[in-house]
């Protein structure tokens, strides 16, 4: 059984069909790249599978269990994180802030817990801040920690942003386009924390992305979709290869 799959999604918006009838499954381990077009329909998955849009039709199933009835903040807590297109930082709190956001899906309680047990908030306000010099270190921001989020460089920003997901313990962590805006050395560094989040924390990635470098590199498998619908799957030396791909990717450069 595969760690995501997504059955036959449609997603529309009023008159126009976002996805179309889509499948695809993401298993357990692997870096799996959805790629496509501007207006392809990428984002909008993502947003299905983490119950931003409404849904059509179709299921989502993560480790078996269907998603569609659940809310944005269930999804967390069953093991889903996700970065966007546009950085979401919280600019005018501390990178470690930024991280706590993330880690709180993992906090057992509420204010009474808080009020009449001092000593679990303690050890769980210890264990958190654990985790973030943890997740600080695994990204190079330890000397940002202390840093307001929206001071300190582009690049450093997103990977705050995928520092706040990692938080989370996600089982699965979904990458909207994280080499957008890098320079060359910047995406180097991205394709290392994307195959280093996989190999040394065990987070399976599903990504989008516009860098054909990146994607061909890091990927176990690409998906590729055009018009709402999945046109090809398979390895990425299979996919670049496929005319319907280059079909829909030429067609985007002659609109251009």
């Amino acid at each position: 059984m595969a760690l995501l799959e997504i059955n036959s999604l449609t997603v529309k918006f009023g008159g126009l069909v976002a996805v179309d009838h889509f499948s695809m499954a993401v298993e357990q381990g692997e870096i799996h790249s959805l790629i496509g077009p501007n207006g392809a329909g990428k984002t909008t998955v993502f947003n299905a599978i983490t119950r931003v849009v409404k849904i059509d039709s179709g299921t989502i199933k993560l480790d078996g269990k269907e998603l569609i009835h659940t809310s944005p903040h269930q999804i967390i807590s069953m093991g889903v994180a996700r970065t966007f297109q546009n950085v979401a930082v919280f600019k005018y709190m501390t990178v470690l802030e930024n991280f706590y956001v993330g880690y709180h899906c993992r906090i057992e309680g509420g204010l009474l817990n808080d009020l009449f047990s001092s000593k679990k908030k303690l050890i769980r306000n210890y264990e958190m801040y654990k985790k973030a010099l943890h997740v600080a270190d695994f990204l190079g921001l330890k000397s940002r920690l202390l840093s307001y989020a929206g001071t300190i460089p582009f690049f450093h920003q997103k990977l705050v942003e995928i520092g706040r997901a990692l938080m989370s313990e996600p089982k699965l962590i979904l990458l909207d386009e994280p080499a957008a805006g890098l320079n060359e050395t910047e995406t180097q560094q991205m394709m290392l924390i994307i195959r280093r989040m996989r190999d040394e924390m065990g987070v399976t990635v599903l990504l989008i992305e516009h860098d054909m470098r990146l994607v061909m590199d890091v990927s176990d498998i690409v998906t590729v979709m055009d018009f709402g619908k999945k046109i090809s799957e398979g390895r990425p030396e299979v996919v670049r290869k496929d005319p319907r791909v280059i079909k829909a990717y030429l067609g985007e450069m002659e609109d251009a």
